[in-house]
């Protein structure tokens, strides 16, 4: 973290928490929280880990992102 008032501190984080609001929570209605804790696991590990592509990866999913980045490594 850098100095107080820096408006990128939490960029990461705010693009993240607006994307998983929009794209699933604002999707549901809850009937309590182990069933919101429930979906928003599931969107998070099945659909954005693993499908949603992510610009800052060069459009590829985080999961292919790591896939390819192995076998970069294993290569050298």
């Amino acid at each position: 973290m850098s100095r107080k008032g820096n408006c990128w501190d939490n960029a990461v984080a705010e693009s993240f928490f607006k994307t998983l609001k929009a794209e699933c929570v604002y999707q549901h209605k809850f009937t309590d929280k182990e069933q919101a804790a429930l979906i928003v696991f599931e969107y998070i590990e099945t659909w954005y880990n693993r499908k949603r592509l992510h610009s800052t990866l060069g459009y590829l999913s985080p999961e292919e992102f790591g896939r390819n980045l192995n076998k970069q490594n294993i290569a050298a």
